[in-house]
């Protein structure tokens, strides 16, 4: 009896000691909480009833009671921003205590590829070596959202590295560089703490930040939004949509591929009729062969003598990497087909195909998006017969089959990462209840093919965010840098217009953008000078938000005068070259064909004209994926911000 009582007595203080309060991933040791506001600590109490929470900065005791389910939530005021570090200790009867907390600026970090980009990691910065080296700020924090998608809102927020984490070459190795610069540049202005929530994913769409009742009010995204609406987070009919969608779409894109006859391939046996062939040098990124911006099918076939030995053996063939999809044929017969840009192909040749010594390989490269092509070492393109091997590189014959931009953007399965709202749902709903100053952003490479969605699309997500957090919180954001190879007139530029599109989202209350037009690099879509994207990000905050320093952006005004054959433009503030002559401008008349300009500056006005054109009606300025630009601003440290006067389809 005596046993059984103590056994009791022994369960039931185990029960007591293993008690505890569970809280949102955000809130732990080493984190920084957003000054004069007031910190919500919610969470799940074990034992039901009154919850308590005392912060080091208050000699007050915060309380409050949990619901049916063990849920409560308390408000807690925060006091100004100071580099002493306090506690935080919650308490159902017994208690979790929070350690090494600061009081400063918070700040979420997000966007695709160019926000995530880390330090050292797959990104490797500017001299990120010695950046790496003296990453150590106590008052810095970091804390890095994990890479998950969701159908619907979530209460749980993924981290990596599980918590909050001062800022230190092992912390900072794989975080935001844009993020960790920026809050650098706010420290050593504000000397303030500062807490910086990197939550990026790569290649994303700004439809995937959006939240879906938002995007049910952003025209081209309306009708998808409504049906996703009535799922509910549903999988299965999250799944048949995508089904239906995609079989559509499938359907769509071989019907426009002129190297298809309904299912049946028309050149795999060789090319009967030269017209619409072209030559190139693979292998390579066909964006760096003559085909620039170019997204969807090429097909690719060369023909060549095997050796005599080689007739009835089998044979392997290496395509190199193919992005992002290829279908291979030998002779006629598929030899192979993988969907992966990163793997190179090595197929077997069945003795029985090879019949004679000519040998037609053809190969369909379908890109979705960035960069496409058979690429690789030259090595890694060949024909192999045992030991003995063929080179296939050089001189290929290609021919566009269908281009995506001629297409309806393709769907996008339902545990996508550019699913709409999947990142929003998961990576931005959770953080809802933390106090934050504002917000950063660095994307719109996804959008570019959407140029002209991306103004409404982009203002309905900064304003998404707003009322997310229930306050008109500063939006901060970079437009998109050069790229690509440069042409001297390229009105058409899918990148010209999205920038155009960022740009307009100044209009917005509280916001900034940071011009990258002038530190982009041609052939890679991350620019590896990142510390000057976190300066100018910095600089704007400081300006707008803390009022410490000047923030202005040289832009066009809006007012253009022509007199004969000039046309003479205003800005908002004066305006300096760096050179002998002004790059960048193209003008023209009323045919709207455009050509390369000659400018002359004085103050804020430039005068622009050109030989060829007698009637100035349009005028534009770094208008192109990598355009000559050499105009600042007043001070010479920004660019001016890439603009057209036309309005002009």
């Amino acid at each position: 009896m005596k046993r059984t009582t103590l056994a009791i007595i022994a369960m039931a203080m185990c029960s007591i000691a293993s008690a505890t309060v569970t809280l949102p991933s955000y809130l732990s040791d080493n984190m920084v909480v957003q000054q004069q506001s007031a910190l919500t600590v919610k969470g799940k109490a074990s034992n039901a009833g009154k919850v308590t929470v005392t912060a080091g900065w208050s000699k007050k005791t915060y309380s409050g009671t949990t619901d049916a389910a063990g849920n409560f939530s308390i408000a807690v005021p925060t006091p100004a921003a100071s580099t002493r570090a306090y506690t935080i200790t919650v308490s159902d009867g017994d208690k979790t205590t929070l350690k090494n907390v600061l009081v400063g600026e918070v700040w979420v970090c997000s966007g695709q590829s160019n926000m995530e980009m880390p330090i050292n990691g797959w990104g490797k910065v500017k001299d990120y070596e010695k950046e790496l080296k003296n990453a150590n700020y106590n008052y810095i924090r970091l804390l890095q959202v994990k890479r998950v998608v969701s159908n619907k809102p979530t209460d749980e927020l993924q981290l990596n590295n599980g918590a909050w984490n001062v800022c230190s070459t092992q912390s900072a190795d794989n975080f935001s560089a844009t993020a960790y610069f920026f809050a650098r540049r706010l420290w050593q202005v504000l000397g303030i703490p500062v807490g910086v929530i990197d939550t990026s994913w790569g290649g994303t769409p700004a439809e995937a930040w959006t939240s879906n009742e938002t995007l049910m009010t952003v025209l081209g995204c309306e009708k998808d939004a409504a049906e996703v609406a009535a799922f509910n987070g549903d999988p299965a009919k999250h799944k048949a949509k995508y089904d239906r969608d995609v079989a559509v779409w499938n359907k769509m894109y071989n019907d426009a591929d002129q190297g298809m006859n309904g299912d049946t391939p028309r050149w795999i046996n060789g090319i009967t009729d030269r017209d619409g062939w072209g030559k190139m040098n693979l292998p390579t990124v066909w964006e760096q062969a003559g085909l620039p911006d170019f997204d969807g099918i090429v097909w690719f076939q060369k023909v060549v003598e095997l050796p005599e030995h080689w007739v009835g053996k089998e044979l392997h063939l290496h395509v190199g990497k193919v992005d992002d999809q290829d279908f291979t044929w030998f002779n006629g017969t598929q030899v192979g087909s993988i969907f992966d840009y990163t793997i190179h192909r090595d197929y077997k040749v069945d003795a029985s195909l090879v019949t004679s010594r000519k040998a037609v390989i053809t190969v369909k490269c379908n890109d979705l998006g960035g960069g496409g092509g058979i690429w690789g070492e030259p090595e890694g393109l060949s024909i192999k017969m045992g030991d003995e091997t063929l080179s296939l590189a050089g001189e290929w014959d290609y021919h566009i089959g269908a281009s995506r931009a001629d297409l309806p953007r393709m769907p996008e399965s339902t545990t996508s990462p550019n699913y709409n709202s999947n990142l929003h749902n998961a990576m931005i709903y959770p953080l809802r209840d933390f106090a934050i100053q504002g917000a950063i952003w660095y994307q719109g490479e996804s959008n570019a093919d959407r140029w002209e969605q991306y103004t409404p699309l982009f203002q309905a997500m900064i304003q998404d965010w707003r009322n997310l957090w229930k306050k008109e919180i500063p939006f901060y954001y970079v437009q998109i840098a050069n790229w690509q190879e440069r042409h001297a007139v390229q009105p058409d530029s899918h990148w010209a217009h999205l920038r155009e599109a960022q740009t307009n989202a100044l209009q917005l209350n509280n916001t900034g953008m940071a011009v990258t037009i002038d530190i982009g690099e041609a052939w890679d879509i991350h620019p590896k000078n990142k510390q000057e994207v976190g300066l100018r990000l910095g600089n704007a905050a400081l300006a707008q938000t803390y009022k410490r320093g000047v923030y202005n952006l040289p832009l066009y005004s809006g007012s253009m005068k022509v007199n004969g054959n000039k046309a003479t433009l205003t800005f908002n503030q004066p305006l300096k070259v760096d050179g002998d002559k002004v790059e960048g401008f193209i003008i023209a008349g009323p045919d709207m064909k455009f050509h390369v300009a000659q400018a002359t500056i004085v103050g804020n006005k430039a005068t622009v004209w050109s030989p060829e054109v007698a009637v100035p009606v349009a005028v534009r300025y770094a208008w192109g994926d990598n355009p000559a630009n050499n105009v600042r601003g007043t001070d010479g440290k920004l660019p001016l911000t890439p603009f057209r006067t036309d309005r002009y389809k």
